[in-house]
């Protein structure tokens, strides 16, 4: 019997590709899926099959004042843009308690019409990939799957480092230090948000979280990356080693590759291509280069010079392009590390928020790729970066392997497979 499946993810490219990959798979075998997205991504998730049945995270704009899908993070990037030049422990005050307050506003905003939505569109299975708790979608007394599409640090443990902090797995020196902060700067707004999700319903949060797992849990993370021995968890946990969506249309690139050149794709997310500045510094790095570019350009993208030796665009289809490439250079978002280690890509990282320090970290300690310093490395350090993983056989040749194992096992069936089940018990 076919299911109807209601996937709320957050507003973000990352979690709404993400779901968009695995809902994909579930409507192609015949169940009805439906998006509880945010309103911005109106028309957009239609167009690739599914049923929209929108939430709005705040008032609504001005009627006729049209936005872009995730219009209110990137907002939020321009204008917190110099905050990230602080360190992790710092943003904890100035970056990361900003957007769970922000998230938590949404949260309350639209839990009326949440409920509205369950009640119309009567799920048998509710999927969330978001990082805080929505009380409607516990509430509605259907199965409930949690996606963590984060670093899965997000899935605390004592031995692993904590999330955020961009902190090495090896040197224990700083954990405490930072997770002291974390408490000093969150507990006050954690336990409002505790007890307001307790008064729509749910059970007490996590310590410290500000979501509650489900009755299935999935996270998306390479087997090659992972903390598997560090932080053991229960059964309801899987793992999705990728999670690479098929909807991207085909690509070629619209130039000749230059015989003996190495291709070279850029970008750093949705969301960092709003730091114009930083796009162009490395840009203008790059361009020193004989390599070729492919350039993820952003909603800023008519304020970007790209040089000689570049193309770019404002979007760009990422799972199409990470194949054709020889090197990612990357803010470190789950995604695009995700998609870079599914392709066997080698990676250098320029983290600026959220888990992308600890993605950052974790590629750079396991020997996948290089982290630099996003706002201060020099012109020799991100040239030296790019010739020595493009001259690494070694390094490609393993990380090939890799991606040839993390295909094979096919997150994105692993995951239909495992709501499907959900569903159907």
């Amino acid at each position: 019997m076919p299911l109807t499946i209601l996937f709320m993810p957050e507003s973000a490219y990352g979690p709404t590709n993400n779901c968009i990959g695995i809902g994909d798979i579930l409507r192609r075998r015949g169940h009805r899926v439906v998006f509880a997205a945010e309103a911005s991504w109106k028309g957009k998730l239609e167009a690739l099959g599914f049923e929209e049945d929108l939430v709005d995270l705040a008032p609504p704009a001005e009627a006729g004042e049209e936005q872009d899908p995730g219009q209110f993070w990137k907002d939020f990037i321009r204008e917190t843009a110099p905050e990230y030049r602080k360190s992790t422990f710092e943003q904890l005050e100035t970056v990361i308690k900003p957007i769970w307050e922000s998230l938590i506003d949404g949260a309350k905003y639209c839990e009326p019409q949440l409920k509205e939505i369950i009640e119309r569109v009567r799920p048998d299975v509710i999927v969330e990939d978001n990082v805080l708790t929505f009380p409607a979608l516990l509430t509605a007394g259907k199965p409930f799957v949690r996606i963590v599409s984060c670093n899965p640090l997000e899935i605390r443990g004592e031995n692993v480092p904590p999330v955020f902090s961009g902190l090495p797995s090896a040197d224990r020196s700083q954990w405490d230090a930072f997770r002291a902060e974390y408490d000093r700067t969150h507990r006050e707004l954690w336990s409002a948000f505790n007890e307001w999700c307790v008064s729509q319903g749910t059970r007490p949060l996590p310590e410290l979280d500000f979501i509650h797992s489900g009755d299935l849990n999935l996270y998306v993370y390479p087997e090659a990356l992972d903390y598997v021995g560090a932080r053991p968890l229960d059964a309801t946990w899987h793992r999705l080693d990728s999670s690479v969506r098929e909807t991207d249309e085909d690509f070629t690139p619209p130039f000749e590759r230059r015989e003996g050149a190495s291709l070279v794709y850029f970008s750093l997310g949705s969301l960092g291509s709003s730091d114009v500045e930083l796009m162009q510094r490395v840009i203008d790095v790059l361009g020193k280069t004989e390599h070729q570019y492919i350039v993820s350009m952003g909603p800023l993208h008519k304020e970007i010079r790209l040089a000689e030796n570049m193309w770019g665009a404002e979007f760009v289809p990422q799972t199409k392009i990470i194949p054709l490439a020889d090197l990612v250079i990357t803010h470190g978002g789950n995604n695009t590390t995700t998609e870079a280690m599914h392709f066997g890509k080698p990676m250098i990282l320029l983290p600026l928020f959220w888990d992308q320090y600890d993605n950052a970290q974790r590629v750079d300690e396991l020997g996948f790729g290089v982290r630099l310093s996003t706002y201060t490395f020099t012109d020799a350090e991100l040239l030296g970066a790019v010739d020595r993983l493009l001259g690494d056989t070694e390094l490609r040749e393993r990380l090939a392997g890799i991606g040839e194992e993390i295909r094979r096992r096919d997150g994105l069936r692993k995951a239909a497979d495992l709501i499907e089940g959900l569903g159907k018990k």
